[in-house]
Order: C-alpha cells, then structure tokens, then sequence
C-alpha cells in the first residue's frame, strides 16, 4: 500500500517488551497444538510394543515347590522352641539361588549360569517353611525341566552340607573315643600289675570313670549317626498342565502406548521452543509492537482458498477508520498463506474508494495479480487512470499499522 508521513498511533495492547507470565493452560496447549506429532509418536510406540508382543515368544514359567524340614536327633519328638528346630529360611534361600546349585542346573540342563540365575527365581511365603522355585524358559518343556532339577539340586546340596557336618562330628566323636580307650588300656594295666590294695582300689575307680566316660560317648556318636540329614521334600513338582506364561503381555502394549504419548510430549514442546512463528493475537502484537486493527478467522475449510469474507470487511472498515491518509499496513499472518488474505483487504479497501498499492518482494505477485483480478468486477475502476502507478516522491517516510 502506499507509504506516507507518519502519524502518532496508540496501542492496544501490551509491548514487546513486556513479559508474559505463562500459565498451565499454555503449558497444555502445546500437546493440544502438536497433537498430530503426539498422536503419531504415541501410534509408533503402541506398534514397536505390539512387534515385541507378536514377534518375541512369550516366557513360560514353571514352579516346584519344596518343603524344607529341620534336621534334628529325634524326628518323632514333637517339636519345641529348641534352637536345633529352628530354620532360618533367609539362608535356605541363599542357598537354593547359591553358585553350587546354579552349577549343577548349568551342569545337568545346559547354559549359561548367568543365564539360569536370572531365569530362576526362589519365593519364600511369610511364616512358612516352605521354598518356590520358579523358572521362566522360552518352552514349556525346558522350564518344568529346570523348575524340578533346582529342586533336586538344592535338597542335593543341602544333604551334602548336612552329611558333612555329620561326618565332622562322628570323627571328633571317634577321636575322643579312641582317646579314652587309650586312657582305658594304660589304667587297666596298672590297676592288673598294683601290689598295694589301696592304689588298686583308687585305679578301679578311675578305671570305672573312664568306662562310664567311654559309654556315654559311644551313645553320643549313635545319636549322631542316626540322625536323619534328609532336608525337606519336594511336595509339588512342575508339571506341564501347571505351565503359566510370565507376565502380562497387555502392559507391554499399554507401556508403548504410554511411553510413545510421553515422547511424543517432550518432542512437540522441543518443536514449540524451536517454532518462532506467530500463532496467536499475542504473539502477532508482540512481534510487529503495532496495535491490532482487527483478526480474519481462518477458513471453516483447509483446502478453501479464500478468508471469511466478513472478517476481511471488518478488518477493512477498521484500517479506513483510522487510517485517514496514506500509510501501510501490515498483514500478520498465523499459519495459513496471507496471500489471499492480502489480495481480499486490498479488494476490500478499493471497493470502499480508497487507492491501494499491493507490493510483494517473495515471488507471489502473480499470484496477488490473479486473486485481484478475480475480484475486478468488485471494483469501481476509472477508464481514465493509468494502470501504473506514478513514482513514489522522494524522501517520503512510510507509516505502520497491523492487521
């Protein structure tokens, strides 16, 4: 349009340099305003779960379960608070996950122990002596397999631990004895070559502790080799029928869902901080610092080429209501093309009288000619004007307002 002197304009709005306070709506308008990229991210996600779902078999889980019994001298005495009855299920657990057992289900089924110590998995019910063991497998065959060989495997190695705690005790118990019938032999044979009746009498009495001695410590080591060291039972093996898949294949897809949505968040408000173009009244007022004439709402159709005819009007009769020579306007546009929206207020301006000089420096002119001329019939044009416009005189300052 053309450039005149300028005029004092006051302004509407607040400055530019003005700072604006942002509140949880705006924080919840730039998901709302990037929906398409959230909607699309979160699509990518829910379908990268459902490939993991579909494409990688699911893990089966096997589960024995083993009753772990105190080892004691007399298993048919009723059991009391003695401390040789007490079992400390924390260790019984450290055991069953222990490297020996893990070994020795490497050993039998094969693999990797790493492997197996993150595939087995030992629960142990509060007040209960009692030991779960649980094995995930990508077939049903190969975690029953492992489920009953941990079980197996741990009662092994619990047996052998008693055993040999068994095997200590009778040889200190054999050694003692073979002390005190070292003991017996040498009193015998002085008690058998004393000539004085009170010295025999004092090695009979000896003799005879000694005998007392070696009794109860022979009854002490048949107490101790009767012991049961059996350490539990397994009362439920792992059975194909009892098989159940591990975990819940639904969460996965509900974690991509979720977790594509949440990148998809963190990608548009990325976008939005990096995006400078003017969307909003506020932003157009702060980046051109001009009042604001008036808003075009942008079209009920994304294919339409043209603006609210009405909106375009009124932003019209605004711009020759306060604007009463010549001066430019600036068009502010949002997101569509202002093309259009150029072309229309110049149609507009000229059908209400006024001269208006339409200059374009980005190659839309021919654009801005057709839209014009699409709309001569509008205009009421003099025959005796020339069709180009006479130079700007030199020295002329423009003046600016927005619409």
């Amino acid at each position: 349009m053309t450039d005149a002197a300028p005029a004092p304009w006051p302004t509407d709005g607040p400055s530019s340099g003005t700072s604006r306070t942002v509140t949880l709506t705006d924080l919840l308008q730039v998901p709302m305003h990037r929906l398409r990229l959230v909607v699309a991210v979160a699509m990518v996600g829910l379908l990268a779960a459902l490939g993991y779902v579909l494409l990688v078999p699911a893990a089966l889980s096997a589960s024995a379960v083993v009753a772990v019994r105190p080892v004691v001298t007399d298993a048919f005495t009723p059991s009391g608070a003695g401390a040789d009855r007490a079992v400390n299920m924390n260790v019984e657990s450290g055991i069953a996950t222990g490297t020996e057992v893990v070994q020795r289900l490497a050993n039998s089924a094969g693999g990797d122990p790493r492997d197996i110590r993150d595939a087995l998995e030992v629960e142990v019910p509060t007040g209960g002596q009692i030991l779960r063991f649980t094995y995930q497998a990508r077939d049903a065959h190969r975690a029953v397999q492992s489920a009953n060989m941990a079980a197996e495997a741990y009662l092994s190695v619990r047996r052998t631990m008693y055993e040999q705690q068994r095997a200590e005790m009778l040889r200190s118990y054999d050694a003692s004895i073979t002390k005190v019938v070292a003991q017996q032999t040498a009193l015998q044979k002085r008690a058998n070559t004393a000539k004085d009746t009170a010295a025999g009498d004092a090695l009979v009495a000896e003799l005879a502790g000694i005998n007392n001695q070696l009794t109860q410590l022979n009854a002490a080591r048949t107490e101790i080799a009767a012991v049961d060291v059996n350490p539990g039972w397994v009362t439920q093996t792992a059975e194909k029928a009892l098989v159940t898949s591990a975990g819940h294949r639904l969460l996965y897809l509900v974690a991509g869902l979720l977790g594509g949505a949440l990148i998809g968040i963190v990608l548009a408000y990325l976008w939005e901080s990096t995006d400078r173009r003017v969307r909003s009244v506020a932003d157009g007022r702060e980046a051109s610092g001009l009042p604001l004439l008036g808003t075009v709402r942008r079209p009920a159709f994304r294919g339409s080429p043209r603006a609210v005819d009405a909106d375009v009007r009124y932003v019209a009769m605004a711009v020759a209501e306060r604007v009463r020579q010549p001066a430019r306007v600036a068009l502010v546009s949002a997101r569509e093309d202002s093309t259009t929206l150029t072309a229309g207020l110049a149609v507009a301006l000229a059908v209400d009288g006024r001269e208006v000089f339409v200059a374009d420096d980005s190659g839309r002119i021919e654009r801005l000619r057709a839209i014009v001329l699409a709309d001569r019939g509008r205009l009421p044009i003099d025959p005796s004007r020339p069709l180009v416009p006479k130079p700007r005189p030199a020295g002329s300052t423009p003046a600016a307002s927005a619409a």
